[in-house]
């Protein structure tokens, strides 16, 4: 029996986040909500020049997260579950490793107003990997805009991710050590989270497991 609405697969850049929320929607069934980073305009810009295009970015990625949240808030209850790949509370984490000052205020600001009506999960999946995973995961995918991403932007975000997700206690949660493992290419593995997912006791703190 399924006893989650939603479920929220988060990870760094690389962890393979949208990947495991796409097979978990397959199979189970369920609604799939992915992150529209695509649709931001600045975003291969920022990956040039972070200092000078991160707030507008950080805007951008806030206010298609938003409305994303706002469908999640009145989609009817009878619909079927929700799985997505981003988590809407993560969004700091990236405003405070890349704004300062009145940027960072503005945008603290406009956060609180969303956050406070954010769809809340009833559980959040954080895929934790390795830096040199990640890297490596960014390379095979290949995408044209992530060239530019740096090796010390991605110890900096796994950094922050790690950091706070250790503090996070607003859904119960489950976090994955997935620097050897092939969730996508591994049947063994994928079964694994699933049944850690789906077939445990609801929790009502954090569970950290290692698929083998």
């Amino acid at each position: 029996m399924n006893q989650f609405d939603f479920i929220a697969v988060e990870g760094v850049i690389g962890a393979g986040k949208t990947s495991l929320a796409r097979l978990l929607a397959e199979r189970h069934n369920a609604r799939l909500v992915l992150e529209q980073f695509e649709e931001n305009p600045f975003l291969p810009k920022f990956y040039e020049d972070r200092e000078r295009y991160a707030f507008q970015t950080q805007l951008a990625f806030l206010a298609s997260r938003f409305r994303q949240q706002e469908a999640l808030r009145n989609r009817d209850l009878f619909q079927e579950m929700v799985i997505s790949d981003y988590l809407f509370d993560k969004d700091r984490i990236f405003a405070r490793l890349n704004l300062t000052g009145d940027e960072m205020a503005l945008y603290d600001s406009i956060y609180g107003i969303m956050n406070s009506i954010a769809a809340k999960a009833d559980l959040v999946v954080f895929i934790q990997s390795s830096v040199d995973r990640l890297m490596q995961n960014i390379k095979d995918r290949g995408r044209p805009y992530e060239r530019e991403i740096s090796r010390t932007y991605i110890e900096e975000l796994n950094d922050a991710y790690n950091h706070f997700f250790h503090h996070y206690a607003r859904s119960p949660l489950i976090v994955i050590n997935a620097s050897e493992v092939d969730f996508v290419n591994d049947e063994t593995h994928l079964s694994y989270i699933e049944d850690q997912i789906f077939l445990q006791p609801i929790r009502s703190s954090t569970t950290h497991i290692t698929p083998r």
